[in-house]
């Protein structure tokens, strides 16, 4: 009996991988709900539908459901949806996916269970999905600045004026927003690459969330009032390298939406919403700007902000230290990455090592190697030089003779064709084309 369990099992996960675990007739709700609002804005938001191809994808068994058949025959009709297995170098995210001979919106299955939220997340994706057909360009570095103690200070600063912004007393809105734009500019004039950074990510992902709270079903008031409470949950958050933009670019788009006229018509790959704002506004600069930042940063709690981040300072100090022994100075696989690379990565969770890279939670990374888990832990870390992702970098295996290769955080299966070699240090390793 114990030697046809093996086989018992292999059956089991191919019936497993027939009927992946998503409740299909929940994404068909959940199907219908994003298209009724796709269908109501009609293209009107960037002239282009939101209507269009949807995979749900189920991170535990890679099972996925769609709203409509692929163009290669992978998928198989069942209860009025379209479902199959998504291959294993295709790394399943909240995105837009070229696969199987259509441009998806791809969705990680659950979705939330509110339905705003749900559809709000759709939506934001289908955003992705339509991108490259716009002309606002594919979004830009990490916004490292925001992860120093003045960087940080200054955009909780700006977050809590934005908030006020939209949701504050009627006779505050108008000076609280002129608060935001000062303190931005203070913080553009502490780093000479902010600029390129924070605009190219609210373009991408401050766009798509502007998107999907726009098209969600709710009212002018309850957009506002929702923009408002993300500003503020965003105020504690432990990294704003990337995520930052999901909170600041709905604020600018609702408030452009209040006073830029048709300002999305003239978006580029060079916009920067705040100063489309400023324009509309006829809003410069004060001239004394370190003395008005100041001054208008004691309305917004600056001494509370101050003192959580110098706390918050010295914390990263001895982190960086510590990720720095483990990732840079320490025994490593090194990873290159080639030109079809791709990757995916917890927004929410990149930690920047000055001079080096940076330190990515729930990651997976697919390349012509193979493909890199390390969603277990914040184990990953991608070398970068001038924003060009140039390999990953593990702490090194446990066992490199072993199959599949497992380390601290993380687990490669290799590809075909592929090993490890030593790397240019003692204990360090590489991975190379087989000889």
């Amino acid at each position: 009996m114990t030697a046809i369990l093996p086989v018992l099992s292999y059956a089991l996960l191919a019936l497993a991988q027939q009927r992946p675990a998503i409740d299909l007739e929940r994404a068909a709700l959940v199907f219908g709900e994003a298209e009724e609002a796709a269908l109501a804005d009609d293209g009107e938001l960037w002239g282009v539908s939101l209507v269009g191809p949807i995979l749900f994808a189920d991170p535990r068994t890679r099972g996925v459901a769609a709203n409509q058949p692929d163009a290669e025959g992978r998928l198989r009709e069942e209860q009025g949806v379209f479902v199959g297995v998504l291959p294993e170098e295709v790394s399943i995210a909240n995105t837009g996916l070229d696969w199987a001979g259509v441009r998806w919106t791809m969705v990680m299955w659950p979705p939330p269970e509110e339905r705003v939220a749900r559809t709000l997340l759709v939506l934001h994706e289908s955003f992705h999905r339509i991108q490259p057909r716009l002309a606002h360009g594919l979004g830009g570095p990490l916004a490292l600045h925001l992860d120093s103690e003045a960087g940080r200070t200054w955009l909780r600063l700006e977050l809590r004026a934005l908030a006020e912004a939209l949701t504050g007393p009627e006779e505050r809105r108008r000076s609280a927003l002129e608060d935001a734009l000062v303190f931005r500019a203070r913080r553009r004039a502490l780093f000479h690459d902010a600029l390129a950074a924070e605009s190219g990510l609210e373009r991408n992902e401050g766009l798509a969330e502007y998107t999907g709270l726009v098209l969600c079903g709710l009212d002018e008031r309850g957009r506002a009032a929702r923009a408002a409470q993300r500003l503020r949950g965003e105020d504690s958050a432990t990294s704003f390298v990337r995520s930052f933009a999901y909170v600041t670019g709905p604020a600018y788009g609702l408030l452009l939406d209040a006073h830029g006229g048709e300002w999305r018509k003239g978006i580029d790959a060079r916009t920067d919403l705040s100063e489309l704002l400023a324009s509309a506004l006829a809003w410069r600069a004060p001239e004394e700007l370190i003395a008005a930042a100041a001054e208008r940063a004691t309305l917004h709690g600056s001494a509370e902000v101050r003192e959580d981040e110098r706390r918050r300072a010295v914390e990263r100090a001895r982190m960086e230290s510590a990720n720095r022994a483990r990732f840079v100075e320490g025994p490593v696989l090194t990873l290159p990455f080639g030109a079809n690379m791709t990757y995916s990565f917890d927004p929410n969770d990149v930690t920047p090592l000055a001079g080096a890279g940076s330190l990515y939670g729930n990651a997976r990374v697919v390349d012509e190697w193979g493909v890199l888990d390390a969603s277990e832990d914040r184990a990953l870390f991608v070398l970068a030089q001038d924003g060009a992702l140039l390999a990953a970098q593990v702490p090194a295996p446990r066992e490199p003779g072993t199959r599949p290769l497992t380390g601290e955080g993380w687990s490669l299966s290799l590809a075909e064709g592929w090993t490890l070699a030593p790397g240019a240090r003692a204990g360090d390793w590489k991975v190379v084309r087989a000889p």
